[in-house]
């Protein structure tokens, strides 16, 4: 979350008509996260990265949050206030009732008069209680049911997976909601350079906040596996630990036989995640369960690198929806998980062309184009307001006013899901296969798979 904010204000502040403010917690700690060697990072040595204007105004776990967040936002005035949350953006399921105030913010700031926007990157009817580690399932399923009809009183919500759209308008009945992209982080990706891949390793790549529903139990039982038929393969494990999972995989990395290719990295600096996906022959993302759209999946387009993952129904969508290559294994099995990865590295043809599809993706959804496709929406809100004061809109000052966008169809900001792979004879279209985890090759007279035919 932070990292995805992190590029989104990195890229507001590439406008010059953007004025940006970030309304960010009060950091008292920070000594679950680590360095490469494993050690704790210390909060009186971080400072705020140049460039930003960050006003810390709330306190994660605190009932105060609202109230806080609402004082700050009276006093800067701003054109649009923009929360990009999840569940636990504000408080852990063990303090529910501070996470509840927390996320009834949007709809208090909106109370207030400002024009409020939500990126919500999950929704808890996709979220798998069980790995996730969330006790009393029935009490905060009520809970969070609140907290969703909370959030759908802001004046629009973006989601970032067409699934979590469709259960937003068949549970809720909800208007606002628009289908976003979560977009690659670069503002232009960079093309994979195979010379830097298997030489003389073939590096397999797990990155990830770890320790919840991202666990790396099944890969370390897989990686032994890989070695038997790709010798020169290494496995980097790269990323710090969850919040709540404190020295998880430090604990992992402790029990590894010493004689074993793998690298654990810790946290990667910013300016070091380039050379670590390109170095990369494969991504691989050993989840349980899955709680949005992921990261290091967009990472990998970013780079063009291929991408083994849990087959996760929410990651399916997202790799039909935005034209990935992806080879998927069942959750939990170290064989066949071992068994998607060998094949890739096995198949320099295979894996060109699951690189040079995954870049082709990343080039289409870029944040540069992400960032524009939110300020158009947060423009034509403004020109619509303004127009409502001369009277054009009657009624639309209704603070509650339901369905911002009408009953009609919510605008999709991400691109269609063809992707075409330049080959001898021609280009055409290619797609991953929701039945199978094969690369196809379609007719090019056939609609690419989830598109839409009437849009």
């Amino acid at each position: 979350m932070n990292e995805y904010a992190f590029h989104i204000a990195k890229e507001l502040n590439r406008h010059a008509d953007v004025e940006l403010t970030i309304l960010a917690d009060e950091l008292t700690s920070c000594d679950f996260a680590t360095d490469k060697n494993g050690e704790s990072l210390k909060i009186d040595s971080q400072a705020e990265l140049p460039g930003f204007k960050v006003n810390r105004c709330w306190r994660f776990g605190a009932l105060s949050t609202p109230w806080r967040l609402l004082s700050t936002i009276l006093r800067l005035k701003p054109d649009v206030v923009w929360f990009n949350l999840v569940f636990s953006s504000f408080a852990t399921p063990e303090n529910p009732f501070a996470a509840f105030a927390g996320l009834s913010a949007p709809a208090l700031v909106r109370a207030a008069g400002f024009y409020t926007h939500i990126t919500l990157h999950h929704i808890i009817e996709h979220v798998d209680f069980a790995a996730a580690g969330v006790r009393r399932e029935r009490l905060y399923r009520m809970g969070t049911d609140l907290a969703t009809r909370a959030l759908l009183r802001a004046n629009s919500v973006s989601v970032l997976l067409p699934g979590y759209r469709k259960t937003l308008l068949k549970k809720y009945s909800a208007h606002n909601v628009l289908l976003g992209t979560h977009g690659t982080f670069a503002s232009a990706p960079t093309p994979p350079d195979f010379s830097n891949r298997g030489n003389p390793d073939q590096r397999i790549l797990a990155i990830g906040h770890w320790g919840t529903y991202k666990r790396l139990e099944t890969l370390m039982e897989a990686f032994p596996k890989i070695l038997e038929k790709i010798p020169n393969a290494k496995l980097v494990v790269a990323g710090a630990n969850h919040h709540t999972r404190a020295g998880y995989w430090e604990s992992i990395r402790d029990v590894q036989p010493k004689d074993l290719p793998i690298e654990f990295r810790g946290y990667v600096a910013e300016d070091d995640i380039p050379e670590l996906f390109q170095s990369s022959s494969v991504l691989v993302l050993p989840y349980d369960s899955a709680t949005g759209s992921s990261g290091p999946a967009h990472q990998a387009c970013e780079y063009g690198v291929p991408i083994v993952c849990a087959d996760i129904p929410d990651f399916r969508g997202m790799v039909t929806d935005e034209g990935m290559a992806v080879r998927f294994y069942r959750i939990g099995n170290a064989r066949d998980l071992a068994d998607q990865i060998i094949r890739i590295l096995r198949s320099p043809e295979l894996e060109h062309r699951m690189a040079e599809q995954n870049f082709i993706a990343g080039v289409q959804m870029t944040m540069t184009n992400v960032i524009q496709s939110y300020l158009r929406w947060f423009r034509l809100h403004k020109a619509k307001r303004a127009m409502s004061r001369e009277g054009a809109f009657i009624g639309s000052r209704i603070p509650w006013r339901n369905g911002t966008l009408g009953r009609g169809r919510s605008p999709r900001w991400g691109l269609e899901p063809g992707i075409s792979l330049l080959h001898e004879g021609g280009a055409v279209p290619h797609l991953v296969s929701q039945e199978a985890d094969e690369i196809l090759t379609l007719d090019e007279t056939e609609p690419p798979i989830g598109s839409d035919a009437n849009s």
